[in-house]
């Protein structure tokens, strides 16, 4: 490893994926080790030594300091380098709802894919296992539709005139489940700001490495 380069753990798709983009964007040397925790233990186990929890992503810095949390890591990265401006300031007016809405697509969505990818930790047979894919489906959706409600209107990305670490962030966890057409019709506002995250020239090769555009993704995806 190079001591000035970052190592990212998590799959292709992952929450990884945003990381990776924030990452590419800010021209950060970065070594990556794809693990899928969710294929079984003998995956889980590699996570071990830098995360307790043997759960994706994990970040460890150029210190060799480790980080985990996928909004954590965004919101570090967003203010360890300020000049790329992937975040407000601290003194920037639009911090507070920028902390605010990382928070929120952190807790209130992206906290249930722990069930949502297996339901079986919580639910007691396929039944149960249905019910629960449903409603974390429906929740999910309300959610976007919250948020998409309260977003400030006429900006190309959801803070203002420059993509952030919240752009990518919403960009990347609204490809998984329920897929991107149902969240382009729950969330419209920010259905425009994510097809311009895609787009992004910058992020080209970051996309077809950690979270490819396949014919049916906004369907059903990889």
């Amino acid at each position: 490893m190079n001591s000035s380069s970052f190592v990212l753990y998590g799959a292709p798709g992952s929450g990884a994926t945003p990381i990776h983009a924030a990452l590419t964007l800010l021209g950060a040397p970065v070594e990556v080790i794809d693990v899928a925790p969710w294929c079984g233990d003998g995956e889980r186990d590699k996570l071990s030594e830098v995360n307790p929890m043997r759960q994706v992503p994990v970040l460890v810095l150029p210190s060799g300091e480790v980080m985990t949390e996928s909004a954590a890591i965004l919101i570090w990265l967003g203010d360890r380098y300020p000049s790329a401006r992937l975040a407000p300031t601290v003194d920037d007016p639009r911090r507070a709802q920028y902390l605010r809405w990382m928070s929120f697509v952190s807790a209130s969505i992206y906290a249930l894919y722990w069930v949502r990818d297996k339901p079986s930790r919580l639910a007691l047979d396929s039944a149960a296992a249905t019910v629960i894919e449903e409603r974390s489906a429906e929740r999910i959706a309300a959610c976007w539709r919250v948020m998409d409600a309260q977003m400030q209107r006429d900006s190309r990305y959801l803070l203002g005139e420059d993509i952030s670490v919240l752009d990518l962030y919403v960009t990347v966890i609204s490809r998984w489940q329920p897929r991107r057409l149902r969240f382009y019709r729950e969330a419209p506002r920010m259905a425009d700001i994510v097809r311009r995250v895609d787009a992004e020239p910058r992020l080209s090769q970051s996309w077809a490495a950690r979270y490819p555009f396949t014919s049916d993704w906004e369907s059903h995806g990889p």
